[in-house]
């Protein structure tokens, strides 16, 4: 069994992350936030029996063999190397990092250590892009030619503050949103973004120099080109994914979600072809495939090295809008 501390008291952690870990057979022993009464009151409602101000005694408890990090970004390079450090695996929130040699530093010492280190990017968990990506796959649009992601939601106010506030912690929609388009592309097409070009937006809802929506278009070493359009400020739109091939489209409509839930249509000449949902919860999927690396018996759903791509991808965004030109995206990889 694997034994997680969950280092962030987090909304993310408390709604899906501590459920799926104990519906794949983990448990979870302790958590970790920076205010004690907090990570006590968290603990309790979760009905965690563990709770800690301090992240040496969470990392220095012999029964935890995993952590999973949903701290402000800032924080997850120190955090994930102290783990790994301390021998436990990590499965961290996105981005790794502020930064791609910070997210380069965590994924060595994760190495260094022999420890799995996964990004959670959950949207390649859902059915949706999964079938999306088995259609691609298997011919079914013939070739890929165009891409077109729109992710843009209302922000609600329990989630905002340091979102829409702090630079210093990695706020702002490019970070949060763009870097799961980027990630959910390169798991749909089996293709990775070679350029980015984009502007951001502040619709009154962040604060000093934050971006809280974004337009922009990603190319692709097959030549592709995707188009998103992200934001914290839109409250009626609806998500959607869709990929255009010189014989067909697939077009996912509320897809860009935590839920399973939403549709895909195959059209073609043929017609248009509804294929079949797929209810599995995300998460469990996502902290299923991470036991499994545990185990040595198969790989997180996204790797350290998925985390570097999205990241990297999310910071040529940002160089994008503010210089105006065309940027380049390296992965290292």
């Amino acid at each position: 069994m694997t034994r997680w501390g969950i280092i962030g008291a987090s909304t993310i952690a408390r709604e899906w992350v501590i459920g799926a870990i104990r519906a794949t057979g983990g448990e979870v022993v302790s958590v970790h936030s920076s205010n004690a009464e907090r990570a006590r009151s968290y603990a309790d409602a979760a009905g965690i029996a563990g709770a800690t101000s301090s992240l040496e005694a969470l990392l220095g408890d012999a029964s935890i063999n995993a952590v999973y990090i949903s701290t402000t970004n800032e924080l997850h390079r120190d955090q994930t190397i102290a783990a790994a450090r301390a021998g436990k695996h990590v499965l961290c929130e996105k981005p790794l990092a502020l930064s791609f040699a910070d997210a380069q530093a965590m994924r060595d010492a994760c190495t260094a250590a022999g420890v799995v280190l996964g990004t959670n990017h959950h949207l390649r968990n859902a059915g949706s892009h999964r079938a999306m990506r088995d259609a691609i796959a298997a011919g079914r649009i013939g070739t890929p030619l165009a891409a077109r992601v729109f992710h843009a939601v209302h922000l609600p106010p329990h989630l905002q503050g340091w979102r829409i506030q702090k630079p210093e912690a990695g706020g702002g929609v490019v970070l949060d949103i763009t870097v799961h388009d980027a990630d959910t592309l390169r798991f749909v097409l089996g293709d990775d973004p070679v350029e980015a070009t984009a502007m951001t937006q502040q619709g009154g809802m962040a604060e000093g120099n934050l971006e809280d929506a974004v337009m922009g278009v990603l190319r692709f070493k097959s030549g592709l080109l995707a188009q998103f359009h992200d934001a914290f400020t839109i409250a009626y739109a609806g998500t959607g994914f869709e990929v255009h091939g010189t014989e067909g489209s697939l077009i996912g409509r509320d897809v860009m979600t935590q839920k399973p839930v939403g549709s895909v249509t195959l059209r073609t000449a043929a017609g248009d072809e509804l294929l079949p949902p797929d209810p599995t919860n995300l998460y469990e999927r996502a902290l299923g495939n991470f036991h499994a690396a545990i185990a040595g018996t198969g790989a997180p759903s996204a790797s350290a090295e998925d985390g570097l791509w999205s990241l990297a991808t999310g910071l040529a965004v940002l160089e994008a809008a503010r210089s105006g030109r065309t940027t380049k995206i390296d992965s290292g990889l």
